[in-house]
């Protein structure tokens, strides 16, 4: 158990060492000079030493306050390290940030992200961990992470806050000699024949559920061949004739030169990065970095 009365009465002790007088530390600690003298003869009482020669021209450390003054004063500086470490926590200045992220987000969004807060915050520590988008609610709720960065999109309830970071329009990925490879643009229409690569919705359910009740509002309910667990296992899987893929337009420099992306008919912009937090862990530093992300628009 700590003894902060001991702990008090040490600064005490090294106020007036420092001082060599015990009214000028009594000023310098805001306190008047008798409760000062009384604390100093408590302490002297508990150690059964003497620690202070007495006179009328101040007060000099005796052979045993010398010999404790050097281990008091490393004891004083290591508890200003020990405030300051506890002040920059509260201010989230310092400690650790756990992110959680899916692939693509390390790719575009974190590394700036990272870059910012290790300017900002030299002394923070930011440990990242990838996830699905599926994961990123559960994990905040839980505590394992502070942020998220995740293709997120709608109301997580009451705890959990987020907005999108960026958007894409999809494209439509297919191998080179498809038939529909040769269009300048592709409606989604044509696609309702075709076997579709998609997006897991283990992965990504609102993705998932938003693409295909896009579908179906043009007319068609998409036949899904393959399920995957990235936009980057989409393309490979087109590379490989395992079907065409609805893509972010932002993954045309993933596709190999046996796939090509064409634009659909009609705009169909998709959250490709939101950032999410929850609410009821109040973090200084999760606080700052979202003000900070908003302002970017």
């Amino acid at each position: 158990m700590i003894n902060f009365r001991l702990i008090r009465h040490l600064w005490l002790f090294l106020a007036v060492a420092e001082e060599q007088n015990f009214g000028r530390a009594a000023k310098r600690l805001g306190m008047s000079q008798p409760p000062l003298s009384e604390q100093i003869q408590i302490l002297e009482q508990a150690l059964k030493v003497t620690l202070f020669e007495r006179s009328r021209r101040g007060a000099r450390l005796t052979p045993v306050g010398a010999a404790i003054l050097p281990a008091v004063r490393k004891f004083a500086d290591q508890l200003q390290r020990l405030e300051l470490a506890v002040e920059e926590a509260v201010a989230g200045q310092s400690g650790m940030l756990t992110i959680g992220a899916i692939s693509t987000a390390m790719f575009d969004v974190l590394p700036g992200v990272i870059d910012q807060l290790k300017t900002q915050y030299p002394q923070l520590t930011v440990s990242v961990r990838e996830i699905d988008s599926v994961e990123a609610i559960p994990a905040l709720e839980a505590g394992e992470i502070d942020l998220a960065f995740a293709r997120l999109d709608g109301d997580f309830g009451a705890s959990i806050q987020s907005f999108a970071l960026t958007e894409d329009r999809l494209m439509v990925a297919l191998p080179v000699d498809h038939p529909l490879a040769s269009r300048k643009r592709i409606s989604l229409a044509s696609l309702a024949t075709e076997p579709l690569v998609m997006f897991s919705r283990n992965v990504s359910p609102v993705y998932f559920d938003n693409l295909i009740a896009t579908c179906r509002a043009s007319g068609f309910s998409p036949r899904v061949l393959h399920e995957v667990r990235s936009v980057a296992s989409q393309i490979a899987f087109v590379s490989c004739g395992q079907g065409i893929a609805l893509v972010p337009a932002s993954m045309k420099k993933l596709a190999p030169s046996n796939v090509v992306l064409r634009p659909l008919s009609q705009t169909l912009n998709v959250v490709t990065t939101a950032v999410a937090w929850n609410t009821l862990r109040p973090n200084p530093l999760v606080e700052a970095l979202v003000n900070q992300l908003k302002a970017r628009g």
